[in-house]
C-alpha cells in the first residue's frame, strides 16, 4: 500500500498534533513547519512529497502569498488551504490560486481525512468502486441480453452500455474497457435477432416504437400550435456523442427531455433522413411523392424542404417555415450571419452534415483513420468540432431566445470489423451496411435477408429485388477485390445496417435558460 507524505506548514502547529498522528494512523507521513519560509527551504530542496497543506494566515507571509511562491517551484503538487477566516473574498482568492480544496478550522479529522483522500487517492477509490460497480453491472447486463422482450428494453440497455462507455473515458481502465466493447458486440448480436424477428411487424401493423417517419408527427408537430421550433438534425450522430456534448450544451439549455427513436432501415441519409421530412416511409414516398422521391438529379436529399412542406400540409399546419442544410464551415459562417431572417419562422429546420463527412472521409484520409480509430476517439472528435462550430454559435444564439428546440439525428454509425463477401451480377450499391439487386446473396446467415422490400417499408424496385442487411459488426463486400476493400474499410465507421448505434438515435428536447 503506497505511504503518501504530506506537508503541512502552520504557525501554530503544535497545537495540530492530534491530527498529524490521527493522518500518520491513516498510513500517511506527516512534515510539518511552523513558519512559510521553512517549507520554501523544503520544497527547493527536495521532491519527494505529494501534498502541501497551507495555513492561510502566518506572520511574514500570507497562505495566498505563499502558494505563489510554492507554484513557482512545483505547480503539479496539490494544495490544500486551511484557515480560520470565512470571507468571500479569501475563498475566492485561493480558488483563483487553483488550489485543490479548502478547509476550515477548526478541523474536523473525518473532514480533513475525506479532503486529502478526495486529493490524492481519488483516482484509485473511484477505480475501486468502478470494479466493483462494473460487476454487478456485467451481470445485469447479460440477463438483459438474454431477456429483453421491446423496443424499451433494448433502448434502456444500449444507454447503459454507453453511459459506462462514456464513464470509462474518463477512467482509462482497458480491462474493463475491452469487456464493455466485447459485451456491446455481444449484445449488438440479439438486438440483431430481435430486429428481425419484428421489423416486419412494425412495416405491417405500425405498432413498433417512434421511427423516422413518425418523429416528426408524434413529437414535434403538437409544439407548433405553441411556440417557434427549432428542429436540427445533427446527421450520423449517435448517442454516446449526444452524451459528450451534454455538459457543454446543459449550461445554455434546461434539457427538458433525452429521449430517442429508432431509425428505419436501411439506416442512410437517403431513406432515413427524406423519411424523417415527408413523415413517409420510402414505400410511400415512392408510391406518393415519386417526383420528390425520383429526383436525384442534385443529390439524394435536395428534396427535404418540399417534402416538410407537403407533410406539415398533411397534418393540417399551415406556417410559414424554413430549410437550411449546412456542409461547410462557410455555410455555416453565412447561415449564423443571417440568423435573424429566420425569426418570423414558426419552424425552422437546419441540418448540419459535418459528423456524416468525417465518417465517410475516414475511409479514404490516413490521417483521419489515426485521428477517430476508435469509438473514444470519436466522441472526442465530435466535442472539438462542436466547440468551434457554427452548430455550438447557433445554440448560443438561440439560449438568448424564446424558442423550443429539437435536437436529432436521421442515423447512427458502428465501427466494422467482420467482412462478409456478397455475391451478385454486378454491383448494385456501394454502401457497406446493406445491398439491395437482382440475383445478389451471401452465405453468412446472420445477415438480415427481405426478400420483398414492401414488407419492410422499402420500394419494389421489380420483382427480383432483394435487400440485405449487415448485423453486429459486419460490412459487405463483393469479390471483386475482396482482399483490398478487406483491409481498407475495417475498424471503419458505416452505416446502413442493423445495430444499436445505427438505429437507436437521440432525440432531444431544449428550452433556453432564459
Amino acid at each position: 500500500m503506497q505511504r503518501y507524505k504530506i506537508l503541512w506548514v502552520d504557525d501554530e502547529i503544535d497545537l495540530l498534533k492530534p491530527y498529524i498522528i490521527f493522518l500518520e494512523e491513516k498510513n500517511y507521513d506527516v512534515i510539518s513547519f511552523s513558519n512559510p519560509f521553512l517549507i520554501i527551504e523544503y520544497l527547493e530542496n527536495n521532491k519527494d512529497y505529494n501534498l502541501i497543506l497551507v495555513d492561510e494566515n502566518m506572520p511574514g507571509k500570507t497562505g495566498i502569498s505563499l502558494i505563489s511562491d510554492i507554484k513557482k517551484i512545483t505547480n503539479s503538487t496539490p494544495i490544500i488551504m486551511v484557515t480560520k477566516n470565512e470571507e468571500e473574498d479569501i475563498m475566492n482568492d485561493a480558488i483563483g490560486s487553483e488550489i485543490s480544496d479548502y478547509l476550515i478550522k477548526p478541523l474536523n479529522p473525518n473532514q480533513l481525512l475525506i479532503s486529502i483522500k478526495k486529493v490524492l487517492e481519488n483516482h484509485k477509490i473511484i477505480n475501486n468502486k468502478l470494479k466493483s460497480d462494473f460487476t454487478n453491472f456485467f451481470s445485469e447486463l447479460s440477463d438483459n441480453i438474454n431477456y429483453n422482450k421491446s423496443h424499451n428494453d433494448w433502448t434502456k440497455t444500449y444507454k447503459k452500455i454507453i453511459d459506462w462507455e462514456i464513464s470509462l473515458d474518463k477512467r482509462g481502465d482497458n480491462q474493463i474497457n475491452e469487456m464493455v466493447y466485447s459485451q456491446k458486440k455481444e449484445a449488438n448480436r440479439r438486438f440483431s435477432d430481435f430486429i428481425k424477428k419484428n421489423y416486419f411487424e412494425w412495416s405491417l401493423n405500425n405498432n413498433g416504437p417512434t421511427m423516422s417517419h413518425t418523429l416528426l408527427k408524434e413529437k414535434v408537430f403538437p409544439y407548433l400550435n405553441k411556440e417557434k421550433v427549432f428542429f436540427i438534425v445533427l446527421d450520423n450522430f449517435r448517442y454516446d456523442q449526444w452524451k459528450v456534448l451534454e455538459e457543454y450544451i446543459s449550461n445554455y439549455f434546461f434539457i427538458s427531455n433525452e429521449d430517442s427513436f429508432y431509425s428505419i432501415l436501411p439506416t442512410t441519409t437517403e431513406y432515413s433522413r427524406n423519411s424523417i421530412f415527408s413523415g413517409l416511409n420510402p414505400k410511400d414516398m415512392k408510391s406518393l411523392e415519386f417526383d420528390l422521391w425520383s429526383d436525384k438529379s442534385d443529390g439524394l436529399n435536395n428534396n427535404e424542404y418540399r417534402f416538410l412542406t407537403k407533410n406539415l400540409t398533411r397534418n393540417g399546419y399551415d406556417i410559414n417555415h424554413s430549410y437550411n442544410k449546412i456542409i461547410s464551415y462557410e455555410d455555416g459562417v453565412k447561415f449564423i450571419k443571417n440568423i435573424k431572417n429566420l425569426d418570423s419562422y414558426k419552424l425552422s429546420s437546419v441540418v448540419f452534415n459535418f459528423i456524416d463527412m468525417l465518417s465517410h472521409s475516414k475511409n479514404d484520409s490516413k490521417i483521419l483513420k489515426n485521428l477517430v480509430y476508435d469509438e473514444k476517439s470519436f466522441r472526442s472528435f465530435t466535442l472539438s468540432w462542436f466547440k468551434n462550430s457554427p452548430f455550438n454559435e447557433l445554440l448560443k444564439i438561440l439560449s438568448t431566445k424564446k424558442v423550443k428546440i429539437f435536437l436529432t439525428t436521421d442515423h447512427g454509425t458502428i465501427k466494422v470489423d467482420e467482412p462478409i463477401k456478397i455475391k451478385a451480377n454486378k454491383e448494385v450499391n456501394n454502401n457497406m451496411r446493406f445491398k439491395f439487386g437482382k440475383n445478389i446473396n451471401t452465405e453468412n446467415k446472420e445477415v438480415f435477408v427481405s426478400e420483398n422490400g414492401e414488407d419492410m417499408m422499402l420500394p419494389k424496385e421489380n420483382i427480383f429485388t432483394k435487400y440485405i442487411f449487415a448485423c453486429n459488426n459486419q460490412y459487405l463486400l463483393y469479390p471483386n477485390n475482396y482482399n483490398i476493400h478487406q483491409k481498407k474499410f475495417k475498424n471503419t465507421f458505416q452505416h446502413g445496417g442493423i445495430s444499436m448505434e445505427e438505429m437507436i438515435v437521440p432525440f432531444i428536447e431544449l428550452s433556453p435558460k432564459i
